[in-house]
This record gives structure tokens, sequence and C-alpha cells, in this order.
């Protein structure tokens, strides 16, 4: 049987989910490759990969994704690595730079924008660069690793997460693991979950690893991985999810809010 192609984000948040893959575990099975959040979910779409870590609202957009049950990439609060920066007060935004690399995020700060702030700036896509961002437009849309080492002293810094808690009391899901409906494979997510088992069981060599690749300190990388980020889609993150794709459909974003097909 040929290796099915698994796509992971190329982000310090996804390591813990697939650190048993990076590792090399069940190599003959699966084939793992890195890339941008969004280029994961085209490579999905386009049916160039089996399975991949997404932007959550991509399961809204490609047709008909199982997703893996018990796992995200997930906040309950304050997230650190998905931040709308800008050198003025938020209110004063007419035009904002997004990162060219998000998807779901993209989505969530024209909600937050227009449900907190009562704003419908005009949008561009530019590469993940905060000062060259901010050259063209008034805010900037930072994610992932390049929000990590972002020096917050020099903006003004709005934390999504924290914001779309704030909105509904709920928490936010930003990607999960997708599967393509012609992938059959029997006990799938026991592959996955083991790979993030190892990865929360590893967390040392992790956080030694991650800090000295990205240059950041190790109890910053620790704290992110342990208090900001949270690997566990149960009921109140599936809420969030649903109330999340309910909002963008209510702001035109989506088609429908689909119901979610869990793999089971």
């Amino acid at each position: 049987m040929p290796k099915l192609r698994v796509g992971i984000v190329n982000f310090l948040n996804s390591k813990p989910l697939a650190w048993g893959f990076l590792k090399g575990h069940h190599a003959d099975l699966f084939a793992p490759s890195y890339h941008p959040p969004a280029l994961v979910a085209r490579l999905l779409g386009q049916g160039n990969l089996d399975i991949g870590l997404i932007p959550s609202i991509e399961v809204q957009r490609i047709p008909n994704l199982r997703v893996l049950p018990d796992m995200c990439v997930g906040a309950k609060q304050e997230v650190r690595s998905v931040v709308l920066v800008s050198r003025g007060p938020i209110e004063e935004v007419r035009r904002v730079a997004l990162d060219q690399n998000s998807r779901t995020s993209s989505t969530l700060v024209r909600i937050l924008l227009r449900e907190r702030w009562g704003l419908d700036p005009e949008y561009l896509h530019e590469r993940p660069d905060p000062e060259r961002m901010l050259s063209e437009a008034d805010a900037a849309l930072i994610i992932g690793d390049p929000a990590l080492r972002l020096d917050r002293d020099r903006y003004h810094v709005v934390d999504l997460a924290a914001e779309w808690n704030a909105l509904t009391g709920l928490p936010f899901v930003f990607a999960v693991w997708a599967v393509r409906p012609e992938v059959e494979i029997p006990d799938l997510p026991f592959y996955f979950k083991s790979s993030l088992r190892y990865g929360l069981s590893s967390l040392d060599t992790l956080v030694r690893e991650s800090a000295a690749e990205l240059g950041l300190d190790t109890s910053e990388v620790r704290a992110y991985l342990t208090e900001n980020l949270h690997f566990f889609l149960r009921a109140e993150e599936i809420e969030g999810l649903e109330e999340f794709y309910r909002r963008a459909y209510s702001h035109g974003m989506i088609l429908e809010p689909r119901p979610i097909e869990f793999w089971s």
C-alpha cells in the first residue's frame, strides 16, 4: 500500500501534534511533508495530500473532509502567536495587511474587527514582515513563529484568541487534522494520537530543540506550548468551532456552516 501523504504545518504550534511523525514513527505508513498552513489546505484540496493539519475554516471550504477526533491546535484564552499589530489605536484602522499564509486567522480578524470594533477595512495579502506590512497598511495580521519573535514594545498588539474569548466566552480552534474522503485505513486516529502523546511526553526535548531553532528562550517556548496552546478537541472546543463557522457564515465568509464530519 502506498504511504499516506501527511501535510504538517511548519510552525512551532504544530510540533506536539506532529512530533511522532517528525521523529520517524510509523514511517512505513506515512510520508510527512512540511508547509505553511494555507499551502497544506491547498494541497489537501487538490488531492496532493491525503491528510493535513489544515486551518479550521478550510473544513468548510474543502468538500467531504473528515476530521480526526480529539486533537487540534487551539487556545482557551490568549494564544500569543496570532496577533493584529498596529502603530495606532485599532479604532483608526482602515487598511489591514494579512499574512498570506493564513486562512482561519484571516477570517477571524475580519469577524472581530466587525463585531468588536465595528470596522470593515480594506484588506491586502503580504509576506509576514511586520515593518513592510505596516508601511502599506494601518495594521498587520501576524501568525505562527513570526508572531512569537515579534518585538511587542514597538507595536500595539491585539491577541485574536483572547478577543474571541472575550466576544464569545469560548476557546478558539485554529487547526485540525483533516482526511480526504478516499482514505481508508484501520485505526487511523490511533497513529495521530500516538504522535501527540509522544510530543507531550517529550516536551523537554521538543522545547530545547525548538528554542534553539527559533532563537527563543526555552522558558518562553515551554510557556507557549503548555499555557497558551491547547491540543485537545473536546466539547467546548467543538462548540467554539461551530460558533466560528456560524459567524463566518453570517458575514458571508463561507457558503454555509456544514456540520463537522468526524472520522469514525
